[in-house]
């Protein structure tokens, strides 16, 4: 609306120049030359665009649900047009026999016009009056009124067919979303010179198919990876590094084990104190850029970042880093913006900061006059507000850090560098890892499990799974291989993404490899026998793009019909998703559509073939359309939880 309210202008105001060009009323004509052709530019540019963005939505899928409030929503403004903010409620239907979504609004209106008008009007006579307010629309068959007064909306079977025909013909293409935000999510994030454990898990896998998501709906997204790279640790770790390889500046030194290089420093630092005086010296020493010192820690910073880079490749999880030392530069400014503004206060030497509703304060500066973490993440948000100039701000960390991020938060909105009204930041928080006895998943001697070596027992699991299916007979070995991997990281994956994340779970090889059940190895099976039909019955992608185009998708059973409808949610379910960020729901929409699917298998014949000679001798076209919009669907599904199907399992 505002691109053709701007093309309006341009072009009346380019008519204006001509004028003042006819009558001589301008000072420079070559001013004026310039200016038209400005002017043309950017009329251009804008009507370009425009018809872009229109294209664009021509072909993204319709969500229905949405469709369907904008029309209660025009019904009940209709009706009762003095009501403010009346209760708008569309949901899909749950049983068939009460029609395909419901409007249950008539009973929050009653409760409105009892409270404001003292009115006592039955929900079922509101219900009524909504119905006959309906406007006419493209997709609505006929409303019922049912019960109390819920509103049973039938949908066109020509409406469903058309969605899913333009499904079929431009792909799985995003719902508009508007001016193009940017979002800045923080994931995954350990700490340097300490492996990734499964505790880290969690945030990567979440983070990653959050970022997906946004993506795909069209967002700008930024990934960031908040490393652990700066602090006091370093000044041990440097210190044990010139003791046991004193030739670091000219000879790479080979840290093998760096979580047992951690380990050592730590412990000469609890034990030795001659070494403890010297890993201090050493910090001050790296904070005020000494260039042997700096050398030190990127040596150290560079093995961390391999042994992370392969969990990364293996998983297929894609960041920018930017640590903690990223900040530091920054920090001191933080410091002065807040006293500045009077909000700190000094507590034996420390700088503090108490921000309203929350009990425990923000150390901003220490006694000895060091920055805490409390300075480094308000410098990131800080960074990510002002000059990332971040929309929606996503941290992905586990709920035991609630408390801390909603504080700081808090505290960037108390000193004024956003509003949530206007810029959305969030705490996309999760539970923590269990093992099966229901306690912190744990190796046997009690240590925390390393994350790489989860990912090689993920793989060898797999590799038996597929064995004992006896699937390495008729596998390639390259098939086998791409099968082992795409089914042990899926499942990984799949196993964390398929549970609330704001719930612990219990971590079970047993359980994620079950081909039975809401699992990745039964939905990556589901969708390589669904991609297996057509290729089964002779028919290439070419045929289904030209039958797409031009047949028409009966919808006349009841399973065919219940199918297309569950295919067509897809759009709704991803917007769910991006309000509240719990990736469980599409993981329960693909387990359900994946479900609809074979009952619709199961009792409509895509393929007809001769008993005895076992000959195809029909091909029912328009319901392998409706297999391959089904694939379609699961494929972007895994895409965004970052599962990589095979075309043979």
């Amino acid at each position: 609306a505002f691109q053709e309210n701007e093309i309006k202008f341009l072009t009346a105001e380019i008519e204006r120049l001509k004028n003042f060009g006819c009558l001589g009323v301008s000072p420079s004509l070559e001013g004026l030359r310039d200016e038209n052709a400005k002017l043309k530019y950017r009329l251009n540019f804008l009507q370009k665009s425009l018809q872009e963005e229109r294209t664009k939505t021509a072909k993204s899928m319709i969500n229905i649900n949405s469709c369907l409030q904008e029309i209660f929503g025009a019904a009940i403004q209709a009706a009762y047009p003095d009501l403010e903010n009346p209760p708008l409620v569309v949901t899909p239907s749950q049983q068939p026999k009460f029609g395909d979504y419901q409007c249950n609004s008539a009973m929050g209106i009653t409760q409105i016009l009892l409270k404001t008008k003292e009115q006592k009007v039955s929900p079922r006579e509101i219900a009524e009056k909504i119905s006959k307010n309906i406007p006419a629309n493209e997709c609505i068959e006929k409303v019922e009124i049912a019960g109390p007064g819920f509103i049973n909306v039938h949908l066109r079977k020509d409406f469903v067919s058309k969605q899913l025909s333009s499904l079929l013909m431009n792909g799985v293409q995003p719902p508009a979303v508007g001016k193009r935000k940017k979002v800045v999510v923080d994931f995954s994030s350990p700490n340097i010179a300490k492996e990734m454990h499964v505790g880290h898990l969690r945030s990567t896998i979440i983070g990653e198919s959050m970022c997906r998501l946004f993506e795909f709906a069209g967002y700008d997204v930024l990934r960031l990876n908040h490393l652990g790279d700066w602090g006091t640790q370093f000044g041990m770790l440097i210190a044990h590094l010139q003791d046991k390889f004193p030739d670091y500046l000219t000879v790479s030194p080979p840290i093998g084990d760096l979580q047992a290089f951690y380990k050592e420093s730590k412990r000469r630092f609890d034990t030795e104190e001659e070494f403890k005086k010297r890993a201090y010296q050493c910090v001050v020493l790296l904070q005020s850029k000494n260039p042997d010192f700096i050398k030190a820690w990127e040596l150290i910073c560079d093995v961390s970042r391999k042994e992370f880079q392969k969990i990364y490749n293996c998983l297929d999880i894609t960041l920018i880093e930017r640590g903690e030392s990223f900040y530091h530069e920054m920090m001191k400014d933080i410091v002065k913006e807040f006293e500045d503004k009077g909000f700190v206060q000094v507590d034996e030497g420390r700088k503090i900061v108490f921000v309203p509703g929350f009990p425990v304060p923000l150390t901003i500066m220490k006694s000895d006059g060091g920055y805490t973490y409390d300075t480094s993440d308000l410098a990131a948000l800080k960074h990510r507000l002002c000059e990332e100039k971040a929309d929606i701000l996503i941290y992905v960390v586990d709920s035991g850090q609630s408390v801390h991020l909603q504080t700081v938060f808090a505290a960037g909105q108390m000193i004024g560098w956003y509003d949530p009204k206007v810029t959305r930041v969030a705490h996309a928080a999760f539970g923590v890892v269990l093992g099966e006895d229901k306690k912190k998943f744990k190796t046997r001697s009690g240590d925390t499990v390393r994350l790489i070596d989860l990912l090689e027992e993920g793989l060898k699991r797999a590799m038996d799974k597929l064995k004992d299916k006896e699937r390495d007979k008729v596998l390639t070995a390259e098939e086998l291989k791409a099968a082992q991997t795409s089914v042990a990281f899926g499942c990984i994956k799949y196993a964390d993404l398929s549970h609330n994340r704001l719930n612990d779970y219990v971590f079970s090889f047993d359980k994620m490899l079950d081909d039975r059940g809401n699992t990745a190895a039964y939905l990556l099976y589901a969708f390589t026998r669904i991609r297996a039909i057509a290729r089964l019955a002779n028919i290439d992608e070419q045929m289904l793009r030209k039958a797409a185009r031009e047949e028409v998708l009966i919808l006349d059973h009841e399973k065919e019909w219940k199918l297309g409808k569950c295919i067509l949610r897809f759009p709704e379910i991803l917007q769910k998703i991006l309000e509240d960020l719990l990736l469980h729901t599409l993981c329960d929409y693909l387990y359900e559509l994946a479900t609809t699917f074979t009952e619709f298998y199961d009792n409509c014949y895509c393929v007809e073939k001769d008993r005895q000679s076992g000959q195809i001798v029909k091909v029912n076209m328009w319901r392998l359309l409706l297999c391959e919009a089904t694939a379609t669907i699961m494929a972007k599904g895994f895409d965004i939880l970052g599962i990589k199907p095979v075309q043979r399992m």
